[in-house]
Order: structure tokens, then sequence, then C-alpha cells
């Protein structure tokens, strides 16, 4: 039996998928939760997730896959030496550090590029620049590249959903030319279609592990994108929101929109146009108030139909991404009624109503006109936020045929993926 293993790396934890050639039956799933803060999560810790996950794999399943890919936060970056040894401390998906260099990004890319964000991978890097580490760096990775490195051995291999937001030019297929003014003395990475096989596994890992040596590991991409594949949703105005720690919103559309203004980007899928964007609202911010238990049973006392009058910016700290591109955006979230049902329906209603604002400017820009909202993430679980976001948004909400973004880089890792993503 021909096996595939996707890995997602998101910010609580690692999930591992194994799939069959059918796609239709999930083998193993296997999870590897992070105690820590996402802040204090090193990539020591993203390598003993990694090896950890392929460690719970039934043993008998192990010889059996014969191929991997990986998913990580967009714009997780890290810099790494000759041997492949970080250098300093990564930086996340949400750092804003990079807003202090980009007046000089601003005089040398386009206007309202995809990189002119505060927390794109190239902001990320020019500030990394200054860091006194810098000199010993050799190559600069996505946390899915260096992942992926642990298992092939291969530096300075990237995936094109990855990289866009490092400046690579997703329809020319190369770096742009105005990229090469800014003179970056360190090797940016070599990109591939996502699920194109890079190498076979180091022979080293496969035998620790007891998986195949001719198991091949493949170019992976973003776990916002890995949960679209995973979704089931196909067609232009189909989108996905995946409701995890953030909140992402993925629209299929025939048309290219990209705004930096708005935190505005599109990927490339096939012929179509994956556009979207990422705000810091989300998860993250109901669970600093209310633990799993009580989100449940606080929401089945909510009455959906009825929206709530309180209005709130639910975010952790200061600055947003989307649909407000503004790093200075300060959470709104008073005033906090004492009732804890009325206090949760008014964060539920105001990240609905992000998100509708959200889908509104993409249509805006021209994408084309939503349809059906696919949900993946911890989010789509809950009825009662279903049913709030349904009403904001005027089209049907459902389900993601599977939920988790492990599943939808599995396919990727079989090929599936290929049917949207043609080389």
């Amino acid at each position: 039996m021909n096996l595939y293993l996707g890995i997602d790396f998101g910010t609580s934890g690692g999930r591992g998928m194994v799939i069959d050639e059918e796609a239709c039956c999930i083998q193993a799933e296997v999870r590897y939760p992070f105690h820590d803060s996402p802040n204090a999560v090193t990539p020591k810790i993203w390598q003993e997730a990694l090896f950890a996950l392929v460690e719970q794999i039934p043993e008998q399943l192990r010889r059996e896959i014969k191929a991997i890919a990986i998913n990580g936060t967009s714009s997780t970056v890290l810099l790494v030496d000759a041997a492949g040894n970080p250098t300093d401390a990564p930086l996340l998906y949400n750092d804003a550090r990079g807003s202090v260099v980009l007046e000089h990004l601003r005089s040398i890319a386009p206007p309202n590029h995809t990189v002119l964000s505060a927390t794109s991978s190239l902001a990320k890097l020019l500030w990394m620049k200054q860091l006194p580490s810098f000199s010993e760096a050799k190559y600069f990775l996505h946390q899915a590249d260096w992942l992926a490195f642990l298992l092939h051995g291969q530096l300075g291999i990237s995936d094109y959903h990855n990289a866009l937001k490092l400046g690579y030019d997703v329809e020319e297929l190369k770096y742009p030319e105005w990229l090469e003014l800014l003179q970056i003395p360190i090797q940016l990475p070599k990109v591939l279609t996502p699920g194109t096989p890079i190498a076979e596994l180091r022979p080293e890992i496969a035998d620790k592990f007891g998986l195949s040596r001719d198991c091949l590991v493949c170019a992976g991409t973003t776990d916002s994108i890995a949960a679209f594949l995973a979704s089931g949703a196909k067609l232009p105005g189909e989108a996905v929101t995946s409701l995890g720690s953030t909140l992402v919103l993925k629209l299929l559309s025939c048309t290219r929109v990209e705004d930096a203004r708005y935190g505005i980007y599109s990927h490339r899928l096939s012929d179509l146009w994956l556009t979207g964007g990422a705000s810091n609202t989300g998860g993250a911010v109901l669970k600093q108030f209310f633990t799993n238990l009580e989100l449940e049973s606080l929401s089945r006392e909510i009455d959906a139909s009825i929206a709530s009058e309180l209005d709130y910016y639910p975010l952790l700290k200061v600055g947003d991404r989307f649909p407000i591109n503004d790093p200075n955006l300060p959470p709104r979230l008073s005033p906090r009624p004492d009732n804890p049902v009325e206090f949760l329906h008014g964060l539920l209603e105001s990240i609905a109503r992000i998100e509708a604002r959200g889908y509104e400017l993409l249509q805006q820009m021209g994408a084309d006109k939503l349809s059906r909202v696919y949900t993946a993430g911890g989010g789509a679980a809950n009825d009662t936020w279903t049913a709030i976001r349904a009403r904001h948004l005027q089209v049907p909400v459902v389900a993601s045929a599977y939920t988790e973004a492990a599943y939808g880089t599995a396919l990727l890792a079989m090929g599936n993926g290929r049917s949207v993503e043609k080389e």
C-alpha cells in the first residue's frame, strides 16, 4: 500500500496525517502540542516536534510512506549557517519588527507590493541584516523549508507559496530584478512548485525511523493554503476561512488581486488565484478569556440570530494585517459586560464582522463574487459561530470536507495537489 504523509506546523503545535492513494481513508493522525507560548517556541522544539510526529506513526505504516510534505506558518522565517544550524531566533508570522525598514523597501519595491508589510518575509530579512549574527548566516529559510531540510538534507530550497512574501514573482516564476537592487548578501532559496519532489530522505533519518530510503520529501506550502487544499473548495467564488489562532481568508478567483495597503495578496493555484489576507484576530484572543470547555458551553447559550451590540476589534496586542493593515491598530475589547455569554457573543460577532469586511474588500478589489465559504481550523466546530458568520456573509457556510491542514499537505505529497498545482 502506498501512503503519503502531510505535516502541518501551526502556532499551537504540529500535526501529521497519513493518507492512502484514494485520499479517502486516513490511516493515521498524530499530534504534538506546543506547551509554551508561540513566541517561546524555538527551532529546537520544531525539530523535536517533527521527529516526535514521525515516531508516533505506527511502524508498519511508516514503511509504506512514499512521500512527505510539510507546511509552516506563512512568513515564519530564520537564518541558518552553512550546516543548516539557526544563527539566531526565528521571526514568527506576526512579528512586525520589519516596520523599521519599510521606508527603504518602498523606495525599491513596486507600489503596494505584497512585501510592503511589516510582517512580510522580505521586511523580516532586511531587519535581520542588522543583527550581529547575520555575518554567520548563509541561507534565509521559511519554517517549512528548514523542517523539510531536516529530512532531505538539501539547504536553500523553498516553494512559491512560502516565497511569495519574500518578493518571488509567482507569475513569471523568478525573483524580480528590483529585488537584486537590495544587494542581499545571503543566499535566497531556490523556489519550486509546491509538491515537487526535492530529494529522498537522508539515509540516517530513514533508518532511524523505519521509513523507506526511497521515500521522497516534496516542496511544501503554507498552513492556510494546505487548509484550502483540504477543504474541497474548487470553483472560483468558493472560499476557505481558517479559524485558528488567527483569521485567514482565501478566495478562489480568476483575477489576481494584490494590494499591500490592505494586506491583500494572491497565491498562484494553477491557472487560478487564491486571493486573501490574514488578520491577527481569531481563536488566540478567545482563548485569552475562555477555556475550550467555556467556549463550548457559553456558545450554546448565545442566540446566533440576534446581533450583539458590542463592537470590538479583538486583538492580543497592537497591530493588524488585514483587512486593516496597520501595525499600530489598538485592540478594542471594551466595554466588557459582567455576563460572560454577552462578552463571548460580542467577540464572536466582532470577528465575524472582520471576516465579512475582508471578503467584501477582496470583491471590491476585483476578486470573484463570494458564493460559498468552507471553514477550517478549531473554530469550524462551533455551530453558534458558524450561524453568526453566515448571517454576516450572506452565503452558505459549511465545514471543510477535511478541516486539518495536514490533510491538504498529504494531498500535496501524494500529487493530488497537482490537479490544481500543475507544474
